[in-house]
Parts: C-alpha cells; structure tokens; sequence
C-alpha cells in the first residue's frame, strides 16, 4: 500500500467518525518525516479518541500498525505516527491553537480526490 492510500484510508476512517474540516497536506517536498500530514478535529475527547481508533483499526487491518502515538489519554491532540503519514486528531480548541496548517504551510494542502 503506497503512502497515496494509507492517507486516503485514514481520512474515510476520519469521515466515518464525522470528523470536522479534514486537511491533507503533502508534506513529501519538505520534509523527511513523512509524505502526508492528515489534520482533523472532533467537538470533544471522546470523539477524539474515536476517531483515533477509527483510523488504527482501518491501517491495522490494511497491514499497517501504527509506529508511535501520542496524546491519546488526554484526548485534545492524538498523534498517530504510520512512518509514511501522520494522523492529528485534535479538540476544536487545540486545533485553532496549534495551527499546523499554517505551520506546514510549504506543504500542499490537497483534496481527498487528488489522493485517487
């Protein structure tokens, strides 16, 4: 499974949990830790952690188990580390707060159809 389709199966398993305003920047061009950052928020903790989960269970199953993650008892920031993508799984409040996208910014935000 390329990095392409471990990223477009974390973002469905995201959607699947109504995750809100899901990013996909393809960092591959800027940095070395991975080809694709995958950024969403849930409106509370429990919906972070399902989320989470969501996305572990759905890479499991596809062969990929998750290499590192953070956060995960606090439920405001998750991140689940694939090597290849980068899941965030963030509170609304936290989200606004780090503002990864801005950070990020050399990447290329794109779209769930560009990752087809």
């Amino acid at each position: 499974m390329t990095s392409k389709e471990m990223a477009k199966l974390a973002y469905l398993a995201l959607e699947d949990k109504k995750a809100e305003d899901i990013t996909i920047i393809d960092i591959s061009g800027v940095s070395v830790l991975a080809d694709y950052f995958i950024i969403a928020n849930g409106t509370n903790s429990n919906q972070v952690m399902a989320m989470a989960d969501n996305v572990d269970e759905a890479l499991h199953k596809a062969g990929h188990p998750v290499k590192q993650v953070e956060g995960y008892s606090e439920g405001n920031w998750v991140l689940l580390d694939y090597s290849d993508i980068i899941v965030h799984v963030f509170d609304r409040e936290n989200r606004l707060f780090y503002d990864l996208e801005r950070i990020w910014r050399d990447g290329n935000i794109i779209t769930i159809e560009e990752l087809n």
